[in-house]
């Protein structure tokens, strides 16, 4: 996993890992859970912290989003993201500031051009109260020295939606009618104080009970682990720790293409606009702030991670499907009730990490082969791989893509741009491929390493894939036995 805190992110890690290791040995009861936070923070004196009070509050919180619990003064919510408030309290309130590089001039432009009263002369220089400041701007650009800076904190920057919000005591609060679980602000947080609920505890529990727990590995996990683990190195890896087995999500992925081409086909004889259906953060915002679009222009067809669970849950009646990947929207997918046999549960690469470090087992170089998916949909997890893979199960049925335009949305700025304009009537291209993460999930919030060792990795790793069509792989697989919309049906 990637962040700014590495030191910070070891932490967390260690605490999911902990937890892990008192569930597997039965013992992940409150009486071990207070002697766990003692034995993270043992005291007298603090690690990073004003005291180890703090600080064990900061793990007790942090433990109970490792047992998929909200935190303890937030109980009721359902939302996957969450913010940790003893470690939220060192960030600026104030998004506008007087540097000491005020002048305490004569002609005071920037008291000048405030409409707000939000400027007044200090003792030494210019003050600016937060109560009253709008965050316009105007002072910051009349200065003429410069000296007032835009101190935006890191969290809010990254919310794509403007989900964040603070409180009159600075704490970060989520919006969650507009947050769409992105988890960008999780890894901006520089004291890592906002996080995602993580649902190791129950399949470890499913595991133990004797259940048929099978991984479904996203298409961005090859090139995660370096170009020495492939599909198969992982397969392997998690049947040391329990899963009966893996299945690649890429398989998915043809499978979305296959049917969501056909309604591209449909829809683009007609003149009608669509969007894909894929990047569960791209939906949640479709669904939170265009309902309208949301509703008239987004595919009925399931996402890989979805298709692949039915997939399973047909043929394998009674199993437990859990998603890998770099995904926090996912966690979000799985809980959203109107889409019936989607995964179980969804863990991130760390998540995974950590499951797999309570069982002292790595990922280790394997001679056997793996694939289940064309090309076409391992590459679904890089920006425009998508509407790649549509157009090239269009191209494969005979239909002619030659005049079809396309709008390859990566970022939340870049979703959002071409769903307003689709929401305007001013969109020129026919279809949307969104997905809020910019790179694609290869650049997912929860990556294992930097973006550009993936992207390396993972191309020695496609290399080394055939060349199969999709419409050709899914002739090997019982597609009559489970429905590929959203709702359900046949």
């Amino acid at each position: 996993m990637v962040t700014n805190d590495e030191s910070m992110n070891r932490f967390k890690h260690n605490i999911m890992e902990q937890v892990c290791r008192l569930e597997w040995d039965g013992i992940n009861d409150p009486e071990h859970i207070e002697e766990l936070i003692l034995k993270i923070i043992p005291g007298p004196k603090p690690s990073y912290r004003c005291c180890v009070y703090k600080e064990r509050e900061i793990v007790r919180q942090r433990i109970r989003l490792a047992q998929a619990k909200s935190p303890s003064y937030n109980p009721d919510s359902e939302n996957i993201v969450q913010v940790i408030d003893p470690a939220c309290d060192e960030c600026p309130i104030s998004a506008y500031s007087v540097t000491d590089n005020c002048r305490f001039c004569m002609g005071k432009a920037c008291l000048n051009s405030c409409k707000f009263g939000a400027i007044t002369p200090g003792d030494t220089h210019m003050h600016i109260d937060p109560a009253k400041c709008k965050e316009c701007g105007m002072c910051a650009n009349a200065c003429p020295y410069n000296a007032i800076v835009h101190l935006e904190r890191p969290c809010k920057k990254a919310c794509p939606v403007g989900a964040i919000t603070y409180d009159e005591y600075g704490y970060c609060k989520i919006d969650e009618d507009k947050c769409i679980q992105c988890g960008h602000c999780i890894h901006s947080c520089p004291f890592a104080a906002i996080g995602s609920k993580t649902f190791l505890v129950d399949i470890i529990k499913e595991i133990k009970a004797g259940k048929e727990v099978i991984a479904m590995c996203a298409p961005a996990t090859e090139g995660q682990f370096g170009e020495d683990i492939s599909m198969a190195s992982i397969r392997e890896g998690l049947k040391k720790i329990g899963f009966a087995d893996m299945v690649e999500v890429g398989l998915g992925g043809d499978m979305t293409a296959a049917y969501e081409s056909e309604e591209w086909t449909e829809a683009f004889e007609k003149g009608h606009k669509m969007t894909t259906s894929c990047c569960p953060a791209f939906i949640n915002m479709l669904k939170k702030h265009f309902p309208e679009q949301y509703k008239d222009n987004m595919s009925s067809t399931v996402s890989p991670m979805c298709a692949i669970s039915r997939y399973l849950k047909a043929t394998r009646p009674g199993c437990v499907t859990v998603f890998i990947g770099p995904c926090i929207a996912k966690k979000s997918e799985a809980q959203d009730k109107s889409v019936p046999g989607n995964a179980d549960y969804v863990v991130t690469y760390g998540e995974l990490r950590a499951l797999m470090r309570s069982k002292d087992v790595k990922f280790e170089p394997v001679s056997d082969e793996y694939q289940e998916s064309s090309i076409w949909g391992k590459r679904f997890a890089t920006s425009g791989g998508v509407a790649n893979a549509v157009i090239e199960c269009m191209q494969e049925r005979g239909v002619d893509t030659s005049q079809i335009k396309l709008f390859r949305a990566a970022g939340g700025a870049e979703c959002k741009k071409a769903l307003t304009l689709l929401k305007v009537g001013k969109l020129p291209e026919d279809f949307i491929e969104g997905m809020v993460c910019p790179g694609g999930c290869v650049g997912g919030p929860s990556r294992h390493k930097q973006y550009t060792e993936i992207t390396k990795a993972r191309e020695t790793l496609l290399s080394k894939a055939d060349e199969r069509k999709v419409l050709d792989n899914l002739k090997n697989y019982p597609m009559d036995k489970f429905s590929m919309h959203r709702d359900g049906h046949m």
